[in-house]
C-alpha cells in the first residue's frame, strides 16, 4: 500500500491525472470535497489513502484505504471525497473496464462456478488483496518506463482483470464480459436511454432492446440500478441539466428544457429534491468544485 501511494502522489497533481498507460489515471486531493454526479463508465478504482462515499439513488457506499470500487455498467452516482487533509490526503487510482479484454480472459480461463439468475447491484466494494494491489503498484510503476510500459502494460492490466474476476466481485466483473450476461442486456437498455434521455421512452421498447420481456427488463434493471428506467431516466436528465449549468450557470430554464422538461417548476422541484439546493446556487457550488472532483475513483 505505502508503495503503490507513493507512486500516485508522484504521478498525481491536484484532482483527476491521467496517465501515460491508456485507460489508467490517478487522483490526489488534500481536502473533501463537495458531492458531484456524473455517468459513470465501467471501472475499477482502489484506494491508497483517505476516503469516499458513493450513492446510487438510495443506496450508499463507503469505501477508504485498502477498498475498491468495481462498476459493471454506466450509472449515475453521485460521490464526494470525505476524509482528506494536506498531511493524509486522498490518493486514488482507476482503471477502465472493458468488455474485449475480459471476455478473452474468460475464454482463456474456462468455466466459472455457476451463479444466481440475474445481475446484483451494479457496483460493490471490496478490500483489496496484496495480490491486486501489487498488480496496480506495477502498472502504475511502468508510467515511468515507457519502453517496458510497451512490452508489459497488457500483461499487468490482464493480472488486475484476472484478480478482479476472481476476487469477491469476480461475478460482476465477468458480467461486462459476457454477451449474453444480463448486466451486459441491462446495458443495452441504459445505453438507449442515455443517448435518447431527452425523449419520451417506453419501457416495451426498451425491453425489445434488451432482448427481455417488459416484466423481466423491469426485474433486472432494478436489480442493476436500484431504480426503474423511467427514474433513471430522470437522474440521467437531471445530471446532464447539472453539467449544462456547470458550463452556463445562468440559463436555468433552457437546461430544463434542453433535457426533455416541459415545465420549470417541476425541472426546479425534482432538481432541489435530488441534488439539494436549486438549480442556481448548485451550478455556483459545483463550479467552485470541479476542480476537484471525480467520480469513478
Amino acid at each position: 500500500m505505502d508503495d503503490l501511494a507513493t507512486l500516485i502522489t508522484r504521478h498525481s497533481g491536484d484532482g483527476i491525472t491521467t496517465t501515460p498507460i491508456p485507460g489508467l489515471s490517478v487522483m490526489r486531493s488534500e481536502t473533501p470535497t463537495e458531492p458531484l454526479g456524473h455517468i459513470v463508465r465501467p471501472s475499477l478504482a482502489l484506494v491508497a489513502g483517505g476516503a469516499k462515499v458513493a450513492r446510487l439513488n438510495h443506496r450508499r457506499l463507503r469505501y477508504g484505504a485498502g477498498h475498491y470500487l468495481v462498476i459493471g455498467v454506466a450509472l449515475p452516482i453521485v460521490a464526494h471525497i470525505t476524509e482528506a487533509t494536506p498531511a493524509a490526503p486522498f490518493l486514488g487510482i482507476g482503471i477502465d473496464l472493458h468488455p474485449g479484454p475480459i471476455a478473452a480472459l474468460l475464454l482463456e480461463a474456462g468455466p466459472s462456478r455457476p451463479t444466481a439468475d440475474g445481475p446484483s447491484l451494479g457496483l460493490a466494494v471490496s478490500e483489496a488483496t496484496p495480490a491486486l494491489l501489487d498488480a496496480m503498484t506495477r502498472l502504475l510503476s511502468l508510467a515511468e518506463q515507457p519502453a517496458d510500459a510497451a512490452a508489459l502494460a497488457s500483461n499487468y492490466e490482464r493480472e488486475i482483470l484476472w484478480r478482479a474476476m476472481t476476487g469477491p466481485q469476480g461475478a460482476l466483473v465477468r458480467q461486462i464480459g459476457l454477451s449474453d450476461s444480463r448486466l451486459t442486456h441491462v446495458a443495452r437498455a441504459i445505453r438507449f436511454i442515455r443517448e435518447h434521455f431527452s425523449e419520451t421512452i417506453r419501457i416495451e421498447q426498451l425491453a425489445e432492446l434488451a432482448a427481455m420481456s417488459p416484466s423481466s427488463l423491469h426485474r433486472h434493471f432494478r436489480a442493476v440500478t436500484d431504480m426503474t428506467p423511467i427514474q433513471f431516466q430522470k437522474q440521467v436528465r437531471l445530471h446532464e441539466a447539472r453539467s449544462r449549468l456547470l458550463a452556463e450557470p445562468g440559463d436555468v430554464a433552457g437546461a430544463g428544457f434542453a433535457v426533455g422538461y416541459e415545465s420549470a417548476s417541476q425541472f426546479n422541484r425534482e432538481y432541489r429534491r435530488m441534488f439539494g439546493a436549486s438549480p442556481g446556487r448548485d451550478a455556483q457550488t459545483q463550479r467552485a468544485a470541479a476542480g476537484v472532483a471525480v467520480p469513478t475513483l
